[in-house]
């Protein structure tokens, strides 16, 4: 066997990436960041369809901005979002924080049986204040930070990038993000669909934004 016909430049392979979903997808009416945004959600998913599910409140991009030129940190649901960030994007070496595999979070979620990922969120609120906060999995994380903040006077994150996934509450807690954030800056994807890949995608997009001068 010769080996098969396929594209092996990797720079090539990223520029047709980019350029295929500029070809699918009009992006023109997006304003400056979330362009870049649902690009890069479109690119880690590979489903151009999802536009029109996208919700983004305008003031996201330099909320995500200031918030780490400040230095502040990104606080994660799940390790596997956290590995997905690009530090080299981090302005000012911004701390990545995921609880859900310490010692403290599993006898929480132990002693009130809720998911693990649930009582990780009752580790964020030292962290909290003008972070920026990435949900790529568990829809429990969502609604207890939701229940935090509403309910519990936890410190206000400078913005939420909610993309929980499943079948069971996925949904249902982007769409109380929607409704409840309560003036925190947000972005989510209506419906069942969302995920690590499309969380990290999000928070990369918005880390390399920069306003124009």
């Amino acid at each position: 066997m010769s080996g098969f016909d396929y594209l092996r430049d990797p720079d090539a392979i990223y520029r047709l990436s980019f350029e295929m979903i500029r070809r699918e997808v009009d992006l023109s009416h997006l304003p400056p960041g979330i362009d870049e945004l649902a690009l890069r959600l479109i690119h880690a998913s590979a489903m151009p369809e999802i536009l029109p599910d996208l919700v983004w409140t305008p003031g996201l991009p330099r909320a995500v901005h200031d918030a780490l030129q400040a230095g502040k940190p990104i606080l994660s649901d799940v390790d596997m979002v956290a590995y997905g960030v690009i530090r080299s994007r981090l302005p000012a070496g911004n701390a990545v924080l995921s609880f859900l595999n310490t010692a403290e979070a599993r006898a929480i979620g132990q002693a009130r049986q809720i998911t693990r990922s649930a009582a990780a969120v009752e580790l964020w609120p030292p962290h909290l204040d003008n972070a920026v906060v990435v949900i790529g999995n568990a829809p429990t994380a969502l609604f207890r930070l939701l229940e935090l903040l509403a309910e519990e006077g936890a410190p206000k994150p400078a913005a939420i990038l909610g993309f929980p996934v499943g079948f069971v509450g996925a949904a249902e807690s982007k769409q109380a993000l929607i409704e409840h954030a309560g003036g925190i800056p947000f972005a989510t994807l209506k419906g069942r669909r969302g995920g690590s890949a499309m969380a990290a995608a999000a928070i990369n997009a918005l880390a390399a934004w920069r306003p124009e001068a």
